[in-house]
């Protein structure tokens, strides 16, 4: 998921010469609800989500596909995508306290560690002198990137703290269609249908975006998002950013600088920890109760 993701953030800066933002989102929706809603019913997991799901089904939908979808989407037409990618994934500054909270998360000294020097990684990343406060364009595009990484943030702290009959395979169809259901008519609500240039350049970067990076992923994070502890997560997922500005200064240009080197040696240290004390903490828990380790 990390590395379908991480490589996105060049390929939707790349699409969107050829098809407005909103647009973009709305075919992502529509394209990637079609695939997992195949790939359940051939698992035999395709049925209606339950009175106890709906929770799930709607924040999903409108908070993680609809809403940060499309909050992203419109920023990277004026954000450059390695930064884009940085800053749409400071989800974990809004997870921390979120977590603490309301799920009661508590954070061992190592896991604190590795929490410091991630964040420390994306500080230094974020560098307010690094845009032109000028321009509006940018100006916005970057606050939409900050909104959608907290949007994001809650949903984690609502689906931690949420246990849903369902699995999210069988969920996957219904909240890609209630997202596709509000997308659609806000892109023809509010961007022209023809500035969209239908081509094999557009057709590959659907191809992808539909299938690889939206329905297989999606699926992929909520899953996670379920197993693992929120701040787990959060900081598990900045290998998505980390992949989205190299793969942006390989096929974008886009320059990476001493500072950028820095954050990102920052946010690689900080993952490492987290996950290495996360993994040791559940085979020791599978050691005490003999229970199966679903981490291997």
């Amino acid at each position: 998921m990390i590395l379908f993701l991480g490589v996105n953030w060049p390929v939707m800066k790349y699409g969107l010469q050829f098809i407005p933002p909103l647009h973009f989102a709305a075919a992502r929706m529509a394209l990637g609800g079609l695939c997992i809603g195949l790939f359940a019913a051939a698992r035999g997991a395709l049925h209606r989500p339950t009175r106890q799901d709906m929770p799930l089904v709607l924040g999903v939908g409108l908070l993680q596909m609809a809403a940060f979808l499309s909050l992203i989407t419109i920023a990277v037409q004026f954000v450059p995508a390695g930064r884009s990618a940085i800053l749409a994934y400071t989800t974990s500054l809004w997870v921390v306290p979120l977590a603490a909270t309301f799920l009661g998360e508590r954070l061992s000294r190592f896991k604190a560690l590795g929490l410091l020097l991630g964040l420390g990684g994306v500080a230094i990343l974020f560098n307010p002198g690094g845009f032109d406060w000028s321009d509006p364009k940018v100006l916005l595009g970057n606050g939409l990137l900050l909104l959608a990484a907290f949007i994001w943030a809650v949903l984690i702290v609502l689906v931690r703290g949420y246990h849903g009959r369902s699995s999210p395979l069988s969920l996957g169809l219904w909240q890609f269609a209630l997202a596709t259901a509000v997308l659609v008519p806000l892109a023809l609500l509010v961007e022209d249908s023809g500035r969209v240039q239908w081509g094999t350049p557009l057709g590959l970067i659907l191809l992808y975006n539909g299938p690889v990076a939206t329905a297989f992923c999606y699926w992929a994070m909520l899953t996670a998002t379920q197993a693992l502890p929120a701040i787990t997560t959060s900081l598990a997922s900045l290998g998505v950013p980390v992949l989205g500005m190299l793969s942006a200064a390989v096929a974008l240009g886009e320059r990476i600088t001493l500072t950028n080197s820095l954050g990102l040696c920052l946010i690689l240290c900080g993952v490492a920890i987290v996950s290495i004390v996360d993994l040791r903490g559940r085979r020791t828990a599978t050691v005490q109760t003999g229970a199966p380790d679903r981490g291997e």
